[in-house]
């Protein structure tokens, strides 16, 4: 079974899937740093002199590891940080769930949009999911580069 979940064709399809992500991910936060800055904000989750920081580098390690893992670069290390990415998401996420904060996510758009309390919280569940299949995937490359890694 573990063969065949870390065979080469469905490693190679799993990267482009992840990465591509990822890159569509990123270039509206690059275009849109101030945006990107106030979404990170409405998290509630950061103290106030991470937010710019955090908001000018993450879109570029998303965006990287995106790159890497759609050229076949770097395999093991563009999975773990986006994984360890998809794991940063999820706590963020599952937070302001708990605590009923809905947030906009910002993962594909800075632009906060008029929506209802319960369209945002569907939105952060639906979201939450789709970070799990993603992380599945980043998982997936993962266990598959270690495979590799101990065949030669």
């Amino acid at each position: 079974m573990m063969r065949r979940l870390t065979h080469p064709w469905i490693t190679v399809r799993a990267q482009i899937a992840l990465g591509a992500v990822f890159i569509v991910a990123a270039l509206p936060k690059i275009a849109d740093a101030p945006g990107f800055a106030k979404a990170i904000w409405n998290y509630q989750l950061f103290p106030a002199w991470s937010v710019h920081p955090t908001a000018l580098v993450l879109p570029w390690l998303e965006l990287l590891c995106g790159l890497a893992l759609c050229l076949g670069l770097w395999t093991r290390a563009a999975a773990a940080w986006l994984g360890a990415l998809l794991l940063a998401f999820l706590v963020a996420l599952s937070i302001n769930l708990a605590r009923r904060h809905p947030v906009d996510c910002g993962c594909f758009s800075t632009q906060a949009t008029a929506r209802s309390v319960d369209e945002r919280v569907a939105d952060m569940r639906w979201a939450i999911l789709r970070d799990l299949g993603l992380l599945l995937l980043a998982a997936q490359v993962l266990v598959a580069a270690g495979r590799r890694n101990q065949s030669s």
